[in-house]
């Protein structure tokens, strides 16, 4: 048996990050451990047959593949992984340092770091090609966490689960949770064979089949350990064991055998995969989740109009793709004196005589018919009325319809010689030709016409990769650090700009993302009875601060129908779309309510934890049953309750609140929906009405 032992442990806040050490191997594995975990972790150094999970891997070409029938179905455990040994460890302050070498003159360098007592750490991995040649990598790993399960020394069956956010177009956030028998990753009779879930999202769009996130639970013990992924690019994440007990969880860019990525280091070079966010917690899932966005938070860069979290008008559904001067400035007229700060003119206003919004992108010249004085004197306009102008942009491609998509067709993205994509090109975003074009004809064009809001879109993704030396993978991982690039570019020139991050709704959720951006649109789901169901899954992903929720108003609804649409844009960042002008006084009162009550929730949006609880079907599109999402505010003496009602209701609804006497301040719901009482910390809606929605301030 080999011989393992502790190498070095911190305690930060409730947490216990040990290293243990392979004296044999030299392999150095990083596990959490949670203090408040109702039994004690085991220690690894007495386990019969503990397999150490190595918290930094690669895999050098030319060096074996994974055996166990592993090739194909994972890069882990292979020969480089293997020769690389524990050479020093740095404990500096809120960070430690770890260097493992290998004899051919290779290092990996692994940083764990944290913030003050807030225990959710980020993980960067370096290679360093000490050596005198180059080497080519096909897999360099974010993170790995070992020891999964370190409570019991049986094969834990049915206590072990995978959860997971999978995502589509217009379903983003859809929570699952699986077993780890379900997954197929027993441990077999003798312990031989690779078992692994891979999983993860190749291209540009890194929210597409899954969220870059996963946690594993101990269903006996109630301990989570969790990671976030802060990559826009191609993605994977593995759960898996090998012939240990226990269970890993580890991942990073995607690669060559699941990604088509690699990379040649030249002597002297380094290369520093993304970073990810890890943590646990023995408090439950969501508080889980919210170590997690602790980090998204610490991150945050926004401008100051950002601060109150202000309403934002965008008039897509209202003009549906075809604004103009008339009716922008009609809607401005319309919103003077309500809570709205930025009025964002969306697709379109480029658009010439016979073309198409969606596919004249790439020249960003203003449509003349439609903008007859140009932008700037609207966006004057708009400031006059005293709102912050906006407008749309996907400046990332070219549609056919532009003079751009031939005129430059040289510094468009290409895969095997050939453009990506044949009716929509990508700028390469790298070619110094097409940065000079996107500097002049959007970073510029934003200060010249003094627009102070900016919705970035991008409604297509480059597929597995473009035309590079070293590989489709690597070109582009280059093109989403051009990405990032831009995004900076923007507010360098633009300072106080504030930058809406959208993409088909959320196929860019993702942690890189929010902190180049102000909010992110969190569906296309527009008028859809799921937004509320998205966006309170959200929460566990994101920052509600910094998630925009709609709110598409229509003279056609109901005050019923309007309370259950502007109670879920509360769940984030309220933006009001529609035909407010053909809304009759009731309902624009309604509306103007709803603005209003959103105000006076800021405080406990911007500052606090949530905890979603839910009794619904899982069809999203057919729902049936409730949602309650619980906001508490970081002083712990204010709630914002969000009850959401679909088909089928109980004829009463009674929750558990938090430990407390907590009453009813105020509240915002459509009349004769029901009606809400508390006692003690419990709260009751009795006769909900079906498709309703209401949300609720209660002090303790």
């Amino acid at each position: 048996m080999d011989e393992i032992k502790k190498l070095s442990s911190v305690t930060v806040g409730d947490t216990e990050v040990v290293y243990w050490q392979n004296i044999k191997s030299g392999q150095v594995e990083l596990a959490l451990v949670p203090a408040a975990a109702p039994a004690p972790a085991l220690d690894r150094s007495e386990i019969d047959n503990a397999e150490l999970t190595p918290l930094a891997e690669v895999k050098i070409r030319g060096d074996h593949n994974t055996c166990g029938f592993g090739a194909g179905r994972s890069m882990r455990h292979n020969g480089s992984t293997e020769q690389f040994r524990f050479r020093e460890q740095q404990m500096r302050d809120h960070e430690v340092e770890t260097i493992l070498a290998d004899p051919r003159g290779y290092e990996l360098a692994h940083r764990l770091a944290w913030r003050g007592d807030t225990p959710v750490f980020t993980v960067s991995v370096e290679f360093r090609n000490r050596s005198r040649k180059p080497v080519t990598l096909d897999m360099i790993e974010s993170f790995a966490l070992g020891g999964l399960g370190p409570y019991a020394s049986d094969e834990q069956h049915e206590r072990i689960r995978l959860h997971r956010f999978r995502s589509s177009w217009s379903a983003e956030a859809y929570h699952v949770a699986d077993t780890a028998e379900a997954l197929h990753l027993e441990r077999s009779w003798s312990g031989h064979s690779v078992c692994s879930e891979r999983f993860g999202q190749i291209g540009t769009m890194p929210v597409r089949g899954f969220h870059p996130f996963a946690a594993v639970e101990d269903a006996k013990t109630g301990v989570f350990w969790g990671v976030q992924l802060a990559w826009a690019g191609s993605w994977q994440i593995e759960f898996s064991r090998r012939r240990a007990l226990d269970f890993s969880l580890s991942g990073g860019l995607s690669d060559r055998e699941f990604g088509h990525w690699s990379k040649t280091i030249d002597a002297g070079e380094t290369f520093t995969a993304p970073e990810a966010f890890v943590a646990c917690s023995a408090h439950g899932f969501d508080a889980l989740c919210s170590r997690l966005l602790a980090e998204q938070e610490a991150r945050l860069d926004v401008p100051e109009s950002e601060e109150d979290l202000p309403v934002i008008f965008n008039e897509w559904c209202t003009t549906w793709g075809d604004p103009t001067e008339e009716k922008v400035l009609a809607i401005a007229d319309k919103l003077r004196g309500t809570p709205v700060r930025y009025l964002v003119i969306d697709a379109g206003w480029f658009k010439s005589d016979g073309s198409e919004w969606y596919a004249a992108q790439g020249d960003w010249e203003p449509s003349p018919r439609l903008f007859p004085n140009g932008l700037k004197a609207v966006a004057d306009k708009i400031r006059e009325y005293g709102f912050i102008p906006g407008i749309w942009f996907e400046f990332e491609v070219c549609g056919p319809q532009s003079k751009a998509f031939k005129l430059y067709e040289k510094h468009h993205l290409t895969l095997d010689g050939i453009p990506v994509f044949p009716d929509r090109h990508f700028w390469n975003l790298n070619d110094p030709e097409a940065k000079a074009i996107l500097e002049e004809k959007v970073v510029q064009m934003l200060k010249r016409n003094g627009f102070g809001y900016i919705k970035v879109d991008y409604n297509e993704t480059v597929g597995f990769g473009c035309d590079h030396p070293d590989s489709p993978g690597e070109g582009l991982r280059r093109q989403v650090l051009g990405t990032y690039d831009m995004f900076r570019r923007l507010r360098e020139v633009n300072p106080g700009l504030v930058i809406e991050n959208c993409s088909s709704g959320g196929h860019r959720l993702e942690p890189s993302m929010f902190a180049l951006s102000s909010m992110s649109s969190f569906s296309d789901a527009h008028e859809e009875p799921e937004i509320p169901v998205i966006a309170a899954s959200l929460h566990r992903l994101m920052l509600p601060r910094q998630n925009q929720i709609w709110a598409v108003v229509k003279p056609q609804h109901e005050l019923k129908k309007l309370g259950y649409i502007l109670s879920s844009a509360m769940l984030g960042r309220f933006c009001l779309s529609g035909d407010i002008l053909g809304l009759n006084d009731e309902q624009w009162a309604f509306v103007r309510e709803a603005m209003e009550f959103y105000r006076r929730l800021v405080p406990v949006l911007k500052h606090g934890s949530s905890t979603l609880s839910t009794m619904m079907s899982p069809a999203w599109r057919k729902l049936r049953g409730n949602q309650i999402l619980v906001r508490r505010s970081r002083d712990g003496r204010e709630l914002a309750l969000f009850v959401h009602v679909f088909d089928n209701p109980p004829s009463q609804i009674a929750f558990r609140l938090p430990a407390g006497e907590w009453k009813i301040i105020e509240e915002f719901a459509a009349p004769g929906t029901g009606t809400s009482s508390t006692a003690g910390n419990e709260y009751r809606l009795d006769a909900p009405a079906p498709m309703s929605g209401r949300v609720i301030r209660l002090q303790n």
